[in-house]
């Protein structure tokens, strides 16, 4: 009894022991079932990782393997040289494309020729060779490079960034405003009128370029501005437009006098603090540049008086009115440009807005013309002499309004050009002569 008692008590001690031993590994296999699930799912994304080199290595075997056959490679087309890069010859490129490299492998003894189906074999690694030289050559000369600012190339750079013959035209007609008033012409006084006017306009289009940056860029008509381009820093464009401001400021009002300076000081806040934000606001920008472009012979009216006359409103009202025409002439041919640049134009958002007002404005200078010997500042010839102009103007205008296309536009914007310079030329050759001791000879 004892020795079968004690054979049981092993016996159920023994199953007691594997119990536990199967419980123990069970509770360690649902534990450790996630982790070897996901352990299992990466063996997996391996294998199929392994799978896809294996057919890619597959792929490129049976592609040197096949090399023999007749297959020629195509070079890639030619890329689409920029603008501001040096182009070369498109026959020059295809023939360093198709430039053949002789190739003598070590295998191959110099004194047998390589028979055909080598040459073959050799002929589109050698293609493949050259193009890839030649692509990585011109990437090397489209990267962007520093443009170094050199001395001798500044004057020309600030001259683009003030617009010298915008301001060209400023001082003509600052010296037409100085030479049609009445009394002796002084010419310290009209030096220095002109040279403080110019030095003004530069300011005031300096200060323009620097504000409209970001908009310039988009526009093929300004896209190669100095400051666009970066060919001069911000900082120096706004350095130059100060040294411009308040120099000629200064001058306009301690050596002409305190009006002329005045208005000169308004000029540039009107041009660049009011009608530079409005282009991209309302189309009432044209009618504030139009008043910009007027200031200027009042100024010369200024200089030479020192009060503001009638004659100075009716110089003034006549440049106001001249810019019309020529403006829409002009901003018609460029509607896209004005539109990509984001700049808010009559010609864009009222094409026939834009055409009524240069009609109004052609017709205007007619009044304007046959109003100056009423104010005593020019004799009845000039009307007569200038109805021809006037009158040829006012015919294009109609033609814009009527035929709305560019052909009209162009011929209405050049014959701007000249119309004003004639203008105001019959204006000084028709001058009324002062009475008086001081008074200087009428000019011829």
């Amino acid at each position: 009894k004892y020795e079968s008692f004690n054979l049981s008590s092993t016996s159920l001690s023994i199953i007691g022991c594997v119990g536990g031993c199967v419980w123990y590994l069970e509770r360690r296999t649902i534990q450790d079932s996630p982790h070897k699930f996901l352990h299992l799912l990466r063996n997996v994304n391996k294998q199929w990782i392994t799978f896809q080199h294996f057919s890619f290595l597959k792929r490129m075997y049976v592609t040197q393997l096949n090399r023999s056959h007749n297959q020629q490679v195509r070079p890639k087309p030619e890329p689409v040289a920029s603008p501001f890069l040096e182009k070369t010859s498109s026959g020059q490129a295809k023939a360093e494309i198709y430039e053949m490299r002789p190739l003598s492998p070590p295998s191959l003894s110099l004194s047998r020729k390589p028979n055909e189906k080598e040459l073959i074999e050799l002929e589109p690694a050698s293609v493949i060779e050259d193009s890839i030289d030649v692509g990585k050559e011109r990437k090397e000369e489209k990267r962007w490079k520093e443009m170094k600012l050199q001395v001798y190339d500044l004057p020309g750079i600030l001259a683009r960034l003030s617009k010298i013959k915008l301001t060209a035209l400023v001082v003509s007609t600052t010296a037409a405003g100085f030479a049609l008033a009445p009394g002796p012409f002084d010419w310290p006084c009209f030096l220095l009128t002109s040279v403080g006017t110019g030095l003004a306009s530069c300011a005031a289009n300096s200060i323009n370029q620097f504000f409209e940056v970001p908009f310039d860029s988009n526009m093929n008509r300004t896209k190669n501005r100095p400051l666009v381009r970066g060919q001069i820093s911000p900082l120096l464009a706004v350095s130059f437009a100060t040294c411009c401001a308040v120099p000629g400021v200064a001058i306009l009002t301690l050596g002409v006098n305190p009006l002329t300076g005045a208005l000169g000081l308004f000029n540039i806040f009107l041009y660049t603090c009011c009608y530079t934000p409005l282009k991209r606001i309302s189309i009432a920008n044209t009618w504030v540049g139009a008043v910009v472009g007027a200031i200027p012979p009042v100024m010369g009216w200024t200089a030479a008086t020192g009060s503001l006359d009638a004659g100075a409103f009716l110089l003034g009202g006549i440049l106001y009115s001249w810019q019309f025409p020529h403006f829409n002439a002009l901003s018609w041919g460029l509607r896209e440009d004005y539109s990509r640049g984001g700049y808010c134009m009559m010609s864009v958002t009222h094409p026939g807005l834009c055409r009524r007002v240069a009609l109004r404005h052609c017709l205007a200078l007619l009044v304007l013309s046959a109003a100056a010997p009423v104010l005593d500042i020019t004799t009845w010839t000039f009307p007569i002499m200038a109805l021809p102009i006037n009158a040829y103007i006012s015919y294009l205008g109609f033609r814009f309004y009527v035929d709305a296309d560019r052909r009209s536009s162009r011929r209405l914007f050049f014959c701007s050009l000249w119309h004003l310079p004639l203008l105001l030329l019959l204006m000084l050759t028709c001058k009324r002569p002062r009475g008086g001791g001081d008074a200087g000879p009428p000019p011829s």
